[in-house]
């Protein structure tokens, strides 16, 4: 969602190991090795902390290493795997991935031998579970298909904010179950006020999702309100207010940090520099620092808000920020579309703590959200995110139209540009939904297979109809330019499976549906009785 839109209506364990050649630190016998390396022994150590003993190994393929045991064991077996190593992100094919205690215990070449639990992935790419470093995430569903032609969600956004916890939990689990069955298993969500992030924090810990919450500040009818305003003293008069929503925010913060074994850790989340001021942001920086997760923030959104904000404080957002510390913790900065590109680039690119989240769906399909800066921030250097934002909640769709939307802007300016542009690959679309943002949250256990790191992953068809040619490709990362949520078919968070063979499967998926439904069918009759649904262009 951005404000522009808004504005319209008014303790990772790594290894660093290498997948090896076939025989290459095994001797003459390699299945002996893996046999050894691969005993429930070695892998229960390296669960708990010692994953250096255990090697990422190639074993000969005639002869399959026995796969570990254990109650909690669980081996994945997938045509390709996206694994992690020295340092960046490599394709294996025909690899098993041994899963134990939530963590990923080993990787290695072949098919295990032994009667465990497995799951057989053929024809299926088997990457790190996806991360959207950008959500608002009950916004989705009761303005997809409303808005594109020209309505703002500003309305149906604030009406969703009325709804009981019952309605509210529903518009959640509807929209979360959306965002799950496209792969994505760790949201930064910016929830439109603090009941809306109390009720993803209760849908997610129900499921085992792993969330980054925190509600919008202020609460997004201020927003609306605020966005509005004829004059500034409007603004300075809604401090008092602001503060007490940040100590509240704040307190919530504290009580479910670190919840669910650390799957959840709030952070704060300013809507934006344009309805800040000096006062509220140093509370924030303040809260920030307390709860020990960062901040997310839309930033620079467009040039309206960016005029805004050196208008009163003297500074444009980017930089403005940093005078109240902004940059001293980690910071997701959501759009950019309104920066100063041959300034901020290169100040972006020094600050370490900073990720940039890009969202080609922003406001809605094509609703501008295109002209984002993806292939500036990339050719920069900046850590970069693509992220789902609302509407449309499918990680690999976004993540597609990234690359696209990318390419095209790159053949439309790479001539005339300022600054230095990148034509992006399918393998910049990869990392930004899951290293880059996991890095941007200082998880070096999160967006990656590698030995010791959290049990995460999403397994997508990359063979099938559409998508592929009826048999696993030589090179898969193309194939998502074919796919879409729906070509997702497994989806485990910590190693608890929440999507097998493309179905809900941490609640009643037809009650999902049918709940959420419902739910959005009382905010359109209340929409409809107000005149919201005004005709469209033909």
């Amino acid at each position: 969602m951005t404000p522009a839109s808004i504005d319209d209506a008014h303790e990772m364990h790594s290894t660093g190991c290498a997948v090896c050649d076939a025989g290459r630190n095994t001797g003459a016998d390699g299945t002996a090795v893996a046999e050894r390396l691969l005993s429930r022994r070695a892998l229960l150590g390296g669960a708990a902390g010692a994953a250096a003993a255990i090697p990422l190994l190639s074993a000969a393929p005639a002869a399959a290493a026995p796969a570990p045991r254990g109650d909690r064991t669980l081996v994945l077996e997938p045509s390709w795997v996206l694994t992690y190593e020295k340092g960046d992100l490599q394709l294996r094919s025909d690899h098993s991935v041994v899963v134990q205690d939530g963590r990923i215990a080993a990787i290695t070449a072949g098919r295990l031998r032994g009667h465990q639990n497995r799951i057989e992935m053929p024809g299926q790419l088997l990457i790190p579970g996806m991360i959207s470093a950008h959500t608002h995430v009950a916004l989705g569903s009761s303005t997809r298909g409303l808005i594109e032609s020209g309505r703002s969600f500003a309305i149906p956004g604030v009406r969703s904010m009325d709804l009981d916890d019952d309605d509210l939990d529903a518009l959640t689990a509807y929209n979360l179950a959306e965002i799950l069955r496209a792969g994505c298993t760790t949201q930064v969500e910016q929830s439109l006020d603090l009941r809306h992030a109390q009720s993803y924090v209760r849908v997610a810990r129900r499921w085992g999702v792993r969330g980054y919450p925190a509600p919008m500040l202020p609460n997004f009818a201020r927003v609306v309100t605020l966005r509005a305003r004829t004059t500034d003293q409007e603004l300075f008069d809604s401090v008092p207010a602001q503060l007490k929503e940040i100590e509240a925010a704040l307190r919530w913060g504290r009580t479910v940090n670190g919840a669910e074994g650390g799957r959840i850790r709030p952070q704060m989340a300013p809507q934006g520099p344009e309805t800040a001021t000096p006062e509220t942001l140093d509370a924030i920086f303040r809260a920030a620092r307390q709860l020990g997760n960062g901040i997310h923030t839309h930033l620079a959104t467009g040039a309206p808000e960016s005029a805004t904000v050196a208008r009163l404080w003297g500074k444009a957002p980017v930089k403005w920020i940093e005078d109240h510390g902004f940059y001293d913790v980690p910071l997701i900065g959501a759009h950019l579309g309104g920066w100063d590109v041959t300034g901020d680039a290169p100040f972006l690119a020094g600050k370490k703590n900073f990720t940039y989240a890009h969202c080609p769906s922003g406001a809605g399909a094509g609703a501008g959200s295109a002209g984002q800066p993806f292939i500036e921030a990339l050719a920069a250097g900046i850590n970069t995110a693509v992220a789902l934002d609302s509407h449309s909640n499918d990680m690999i769709e976004n993540a597609k139209l990234a690359v696209l939307y990318g390419r095209l802007r790159h053949s439309l300016i790479s001539a005339t540009s300022p600054v230095p542009v990148r034509r992006p690959t399918v393998w910049d679309m990869i990392k930004s939904v899951t290293v880059n943002p996991a890095n941007g949250l200082g998880r070096a256990d999160l967006g990656r297979i590698e030995v010791g790191a959290k049990a995460d992953l999403t397994s997508i068809d990359v063979s099938g109809f559409l998508v592929g040619a009826g048999v696993a490709g030589p090179e898969p990362l193309n194939n998502l330019l074919y796919a879409n949520g729906l070509h997702v078919r497994n989806v485990m968070t910590e190693g608890r499976l929440q999507i097998r063979d493309g179905r809900l499967v941490v609640d009643d998926e037809r009650r999902v549906v049918a709940r959420g439904g419902a739910v959005v069918r009382k905010l359109w009759a209340r929409l409809r009785a107000e005149g919201w649904f005004t005709p469209t262009p033909r």
